[in-house]
């Protein structure tokens, strides 16, 4: 057996002296004010600064937020990351970087829900708060649901990221575009058509951005549901969180009898969103990191159904 060897106990000196030690120094004297009301506010200067500015604020901020759904969880809490800003006009010499992070601490307090009627209301408010004639809002976040096995019925997590952006103007009002991105598998048609057996498929992501309408009433449509079920419908198969050896059968089929490329994707999703009367505009992309070619395959369309005389 190995002897155990033993050291003298160390003698440290106290915090204080460690902390000198590694370069700490005694504070100097204070002559700057440390009352608010005393010191200088650089960023409410008023002078002619040459050129008004489109955005001034804050970004990568990441809070804690409750998000809601049809979908099972139908409640639930993720992390949303936040950017805040509103223009500047050339006669202040810029914006209070902490009333932003003050808004969200109180919106905090009361239970921050990531919907669209609090985050106008947020954007708004944050407008009055900065004194400027408009605000802007933008959060994204990782949005949970539940999916089912096809056969087997085991339910697992996937998820699916979404970005919510709310501009106000005292004169326009608001402005709201959401944006939903989820996995899907595809199959390759000309895979599937040139082989004697099998094709080559992959995962696929397809991203949906979309401008909702002004009368878009949220307590009557789930619009991320939607969405959601615009990108799964038409793939060639799901990605799903818990497959058995019956499930996966039954999507390996799925994907053989549905075969589909990037242009198809973006084409039958852009058909879907085009049905969706809450929908004004849309933008449609999908790509798909390919199996066995060194590079991604990508397509997108954008649509804009007021430019449409038939609606």
């Amino acid at each position: 057996m190995d002897k155990v060897r033993t050291f003298p106990k160390k003698q440290l000196p106290n915090k204080a002296q460690r902390h000198k030690l590694f370069g700490s120094v005694d504070p100097g004297p204070k002559t700057k004010p440390s009352e608010k009301s005393e010191m200088a506010d650089l960023q409410n200067t008023k002078k002619d600064f040459l050129f008004d500015l489109d955005a001034v604020g804050i970004a990568n901020v990441k809070h804690p937020i409750i998000v809601k759904s049809n979908l099972i969880p139908t409640t639930q809490t993720s992390i949303g990351t936040f950017q805040f800003s509103s223009s500047v006009e050339k006669t202040s010499k810029g914006t209070n970087m902490s009333r932003f992070t003050e808004q969200l601490a109180l919106y905090h307090k009361a239970g921050f829900t990531a919907d669209i009627a609090t985050l106008k209301q947020f954007t708004k408010e944050l407008a009055e708060r900065l004194k400027q004639n408009d605000a802007e809002l933008t959060v994204s976040f990782p949005w949970f649901y539940e999916q089912r096995g096809p056969q087997s019925g085991l339910a697992g997590m996937n998820h699916a990221d979404v970005t919510i952006t709310v501009s106000y103007d005292q004169i326009e009002g608001f402005n709201v575009t959401t944006s939903l991105s989820a996995l899907i598998t595809t199959l390759c048609p000309c895979s599937k058509e040139i082989s004697e057996y099998s094709a080559h498929n992959q995962r696929g992501r397809v991203s949906m951005e979309i401008k909702l309408r002004d009368d878009f009433d949220e307590n009557k449509i789930d619009w991320m549901k939607f969405l959601l079920e615009a990108a799964e419908s038409n793939a060639s198969a799901r990605i799903h969180p818990v497959l058995k050896r019956p499930d996966e059968k039954m999507v390996t089929e799925q994907a053989y009898e549905n075969p589909r490329f990037v242009e198809d994707m973006v084409r039958l999703v852009a058909a879907d969103l085009y049905e969706m009367s809450f929908v004004e505009k849309f933008k449609v992309t999908c790509r798909n990191e390919e199996s066995i070619h060194m590079h991604d395959a990508i397509a997108s369309v954008t649509y804009d159904k007021s430019n449409d005389n038939t609606l």
